[in-house]
């Protein structure tokens, strides 16, 4: 991207709290400013936050603290005024859906209240499907289709109202290799194309290939953000996965992770 970057742009993530019941799952945490044209990853071990964090500034989930996306209050938008500005997949469909797969995109497109004088809702979503490489699955409906498969269109439903930000849940889960570098190289050229994209992988390898940066969650904050290079490393790893591991690059320059054994836990008390 060039020229230059308003002060504003950008999802601003600043102290955050979150509980379930009493049990706090984030506190106080803030990041430094996710811009456009970049994917940035949230990472670290089970039960650090990171779903819950996606779902909060997706407005699914109760928080205090103040999430801005280029200036606008997210939680003081509409749910239809959200809709047309953040695009959400989560780690699953809804299971038992009776649509086909072109009206469930059609459904997400109009979930929004935005009418498109200029080409019909069939149209926008084909076009869709047609990006992602799964048109052939238009009419299929979402109980004959394969795991990777749901996934890639909870991806179109995601997209299909070319939102500004768009939070990614784990979309590679059940994915094989082919699929997975599909869909992340589509995420590539999504945030390429002026969007902020953050997601949630547990893969940190998959995360250093993909990411431009990444933020580990663990214990309720924030434990390190930047470079995958700078946040991926054998300290990291002891300190917040409890594993002893090498981080090297391959062949051809990417960051690889090898897990060599567990570090068991402190004695209590």
């Amino acid at each position: 991207m060039s020229g230059p970057m308003n002060a504003t742009a950008g999802l601003q993530i600043s102290d955050v709290s979150i509980s379930y019941g009493r049990r706090p799952v984030l506190q106080g945490l803030s990041l430094p400013p996710l811009i456009p044209g970049e994917v940035v990853t949230l990472a670290g071990p089970n039960a650090a936050g990171k779903s819950t964090l996606l779902r909060a500034i997706a407005g699914l989930a109760r928080f205090s603290g103040t999430v801005t996306l280029d200036g606008q209050n997210l939680a003081q938008l509409s749910p239809p005024a959200r809709a047309r500005i953040i695009g959400f997949m989560p780690q699953t469909l809804p299971a038992g859906a009776s649509l086909n797969v072109l009206e469930t995109v059609i459904t997400a497109l109009r979930a929004s209240g935005e009418r498109n004088v200029t080409a019909p809702p069939e149209t926008r979503a084909m076009a869709v499907l047609t990006r992602l490489g799964i048109s052939h699955l238009a009419l299929a409906g979402l109980d004959q289709l394969s795991g990777g498969q749901r996934q890639m269109v909870s991806l179109a439903q995601s997209i299909v109202r070319d939102p500004r930000l768009l939070l990614l849940d784990e979309p590679t889960s059940a994915l094989d290799l082919a699929r997975q570098v599909r869909l992340l190289s589509e995420v590539r050229r999504i945030a390429a194309e002026g969007r902020v994209v953050v997601t949630v992988l547990h893969d940190l390898a998959l995360a250093a290939r993909w990411s431009d940066r990444i933020a580990i969650l663990h214990k309720g904050g924030l434990y390190a953000f930047g470079p995958p290079a700078e946040v991926v490393t054998p300290t990291m790893l002891a300190e917040v996965y409890r594993v002893e591991a090498r981080v090297e690059r391959c062949s051809r320059g990417h960051l690889m992770v090898q897990i060599d054994g567990e570090i068991p836990d402190p004695p209590k008390g």
